[in-house]
């Protein structure tokens, strides 16, 4: 393990997002909120000359072994949830360290919890800022650099799987960097085409814009404190198309723009994922059955769909539902979309794996001479993957149950009134990356309330659940470190 190598890579991924700062610089001239503009150029500044001199001062690597790209993503992700924050605590948008580093966290990791009472409260800078740092997170910072910026030399493959969202980085060509500018490519056109759509609604420029950014990266970050409820059943819809697409693996939305119109039906995953979010969407639909029906039914399948692929955004109090549908969305957190997309939780194709690996040991126990593999439509799946699915599962479930265990003594030693389901559900959301939960911080509620500690160990959740626990718990092997 070379620290020189890993400081390397931190400094290009900080040099990257410290440019994108100068994204909502821009936006705070064009609405002349001039008082934004030096805290937001100083929070640039130094975010880029640091991450410059790291780059600069480092070695670059000649080839990152796995163990090293673990190490360097786990890293990186950590600095770019401090970095982050400083456009927070620069402009006085957020005045506590501990709140900016939460909101910042939230944003790169694209979990959508939040500490704001009231979006609308912040300038467009920052606004811009909340919104951009979902979008750069979506697809994963670490993919951006390797995809546009020729710095990290060899290491490209082992830095993408310790941050590709899934079981395995999807590969469309030989080489990585030509698949993940091909990924970023689709990305892009589809961000674009959400901010023409919504545009064409009742939303301004500025609003198509930050919700586009928002949903193609299952963020959930909003200008308005009433989410999307506050916009029209057009701009619902829309929203709902795109949410759909984001829980998508982007290498089948690749795959058919060029051509092969038949990719999402040869997909077995797609009909899983599809499934769960109709067979959720049903049953939400009935549940809340009553009044107009049309609004029920949009209502259900927006719920369902944000939940599932870890958006976040709102359309109703989905807190104030009957019981049995509270305990539905808390489970359907832990489902997350496709692989390869950009939302979070355990992923659609890591259950139909477990779920086909349950059912292949209860064959070889009814016939213990009989030979049989697990297959995912019709192909099998090799030992070593469902091994690493079981792994991953076990781990995720003990985050989950750890985490929601220190939350509830946090909260009882700071005397907070966190009740059960406030703490399983802010825990479920933030290793999931989902974003709202249920009770005190349910969809027209936000984090403000948790103490500083608890917010520490959310942040702390949100990187986990993003970068799927392994390439943060390698940080902490004695052996990754000795040479």
């Amino acid at each position: 393990m070379s620290w020189r190598h890993l400081l390397h890579v931190v400094g290009a991924v900080l040099g990257a997002i410290g440019l994108s700062m100068l994204a909502p610089i821009v936006v705070s001239a064009i609405y002349q909120e001039w008082s934004e503009i030096p805290g937001l150029f100083l929070a640039a500044f130094l975010t880029t000359l640091t991450g410059y001199v790291l780059w600069r001062v480092f070695d670059r690597p000649g080839e990152l072994s796995t163990r090293e790209g673990f190490a360097a993503v786990g890293l990186a992700w950590i600095a770019l949830a401090i970095a982050g924050a400083l456009p927070y605590l620069f402009t006085g948008a957020v005045s506590s360290i501990t709140d900016a580093v939460f909101e910042s966290a939230s944003g790169i990791t694209t979990t959508g919890a939040s500490i704001v009472p009231d979006p609308g409260m912040l300038s467009h800078g920052i606004l811009m800022w909340r919104s951009l740092t979902q979008w750069i997170g979506g697809m994963g910072i670490i993919v951006l650099s390797v995809a546009i910026l020729p710095l990290l030399g060899m290491g490209a493959m082992q830095l993408a799987r310790a941050e590709s969202p899934g079981p395995m980085p999807d590969r469309l060509t030989p080489r990585f960097r030509e698949t993940a500018k091909r990924l970023w490519f689709v990305y892009l056109v589809l961000t674009g085409a959400e901010v023409i759509m919504l545009w064409l609604g009742e939303m301004t420029l500025f609003e198509a814009v930050n919700h586009s950014l928002t949903t193609l990266s299952t963020g959930g970050f909003s200008t308005n404190v009433g989410s999307l409820g506050a916009f029209s059943s057009y701009s619902q819809w829309v929203v709902i198309l795109f949410m759909t697409l984001a829980g998508m693996s982007f290498a089948l939305h690749y795959k058919f723009v060029r051509r092969d119109r038949k990719t999402y039906f040869r997909s077995g995953g797609v009909r899983v994922y599809l499934g769960i979010v109709a067979f959720a969407a049903v049953l939400m639909a009935v549940g809340t059955w009553g009044g107009d029906v049309s609004t029920t039914i949009r209502d259900a399948v927006f719920t369902s769909l944000t939940i599932v692929t870890t958006t976040g955004y709102g359309t109703v109090d989905f807190a104030q539902w009957i019981p049995s549908l509270e305990i539905m969305i808390v489970g359907l957190m832990f489902v997350g979309g496709m692989a390869g997309s950009t939302s979070g939780a355990i992923k659609t194709d890591r259950l139909e794996i477990l779920y086909e690996a349950s059912r292949t040991d209860v064959r070889r126990l009814i016939h213990p001479r009989g030979v049989f593999v697990t297959r995912i439509s019709g192909n099998p799946v090799p030992d070593l993957v469902v091994e690493t699915v079981q792994t991953f599962f076990l781990l995720y479930m003990f985050a989950f149950m750890t985490g929601t265990f220190l939350l509830a003594i946090i909260g009882s030693l700071a005397g907070s009134n966190l009740d059960m389901v406030s703490t399983v559900s802010a825990v479920a959301t933030s290793i999931g990356n989902v974003g709202p939960g249920l009770g005190d911080v349910g969809p027209t509620s936000n984090y403000l309330a948790i103490p500083a500690a608890g917010k520490w160990l959310l942040s702390a959740l949100m990187i986990v659940g993003r970068l799927e626990i392994l390439p943060i718990l390698i940080l902490f092997n004695r052996e990754v470190w000795r040479k």
